[in-house]
């Protein structure tokens, strides 16, 4: 993983607690590697490969995804994170295994999704995968 984050300016480490904490706010199940990144650097921004990439913190999660009323609009997703654009990266947790998607900001509806990966380092070997 190590080179697929060496783009990532990190943040600060957190702990596991706030981590289930949150999964439990949020009735989530977040993939084990993506849960095992965020303490080590509770979010981050920069490139991954070509691919822009800003990961929010986990103490913001809650009231990030309460703002985009994510819940309204695409009832099961989880953002997580974008593209810095319009494009938000989110855990579905509509299905026993949480997957990770894209989903529009703009037109945000759960038929909108793209399946990316089960695995948060698949889907930073996905971003790393995209050209120019």
């Amino acid at each position: 993983m190590n080179n697929l984050i060496n783009g990532l300016e990190l943040n600060s480490p957190t702990n596991m607690n706030l981590v289930l904490e949150t999964e439990s706010k949020l009735g989530a199940k977040f993939p084990n590697d993506y849960k095992e990144f965020i303490v080590q650097s509770n979010g981050a921004e920069g490139t991954v490969g070509n691919a822009y990439l800003q990961l929010w913190a986990i103490d913001e999660l809650v009231e990030l995804n309460e703002g985009y009323a994510v819940k309204e609009f695409a009832d099961g997703l989880i953002i997580f994170g974008s593209d810095g654009g319009g494009t938000a990266y989110s855990f579905d947790t509509r299905y026993e295994k949480t997957t990770i998607v894209e989903v529009p900001f703009i037109g945000m509806d759960i038929d909108e999704i793209t399946i990316r990966s089960d695995t948060f380092t698949g889907f930073l070997k996905y971003l790393a995968s995209l050209s120019d």
